[in-house]
């Protein structure tokens, strides 16, 4: 409630100034108390499924470059899967926002999984995306692939990988570590 004081009207006295803040307050209050609190007591715990929302996340600026990709590939590839906008700052903090809460959290994730070096033990989920004959390659995030040796897509023997994967299929993953060559390894039939 306001009275604009710096006119210069002689008429308003300080009477009509009290009663008129007086009557605003009642009106405030009844709206407040007979209105309001029937139709929501208190805040919601979460808002709307439609309303604009944001997460805000960190990451190390070292890494920035690998969540946005070569020529903007990597990050419009997350953009185009979630339906989210994006914005990373020089400093490494990312704002995802978006009125879908799910797809926001899938974008959160999958620049979690980019910025993350893998680890022996951790699990992933991906797609595949390459089949050779020594194994299949698994995209777990835009940008972001490993590889399934042939011996450690099934706990039978195959002969071919095509016998048990074809691009596309989703598929759980563990990391085994790096391999001789200094690449990361991954398993399918060591997800527990």
């Amino acid at each position: 409630t306001a009275i604009q004081m710096d006119i210069k009207i002689h008429g308003l006295t300080r009477p009509i100034v009290e009663e008129a803040i007086a009557r605003t307050r009642e009106a405030r209050l009844y709206i407040l108390d007979e209105v309001m609190k029937p139709a929501i007591a208190e805040p919601r715990a979460q808002v709307g499924k439609y309303a604009p929302k944001i997460i805000s996340m960190q990451i190390d600026p070292q890494k920035i470059g690998d969540v946005v990709g070569q020529r903007g590939k990597t990050i419009n590839a997350i953009i185009e899967q979630t339906g989210v906008k994006i914005d990373i700052t020089d400093d490494g903090s990312v704002s995802i926002c978006g009125t879908d809460a799910d797809m926001m959290n899938r974008a959160a994730e999958l620049i979690r999984i980019i910025v993350t070096d893998f680890e022996a033990g951790q699990i992933l989920s991906g797609k595949v995306v390459s089949i050779k004959e020594f194994g299949a390659f698994i995209e777990f995030a835009p940008g972001k692939e490993g590889m399934v040796h042939i011996s450690k897509i099934s706990k039978e023997r195959i002969n071919r990988v095509e016998d048990v994967l074809t691009l596309g299929d989703k598929v759980t993953v563990v990391c085994l570590g790096k391999d001789k060559m200094g690449r990361m390894s991954f398993s399918i039939k060591d997800v527990k």
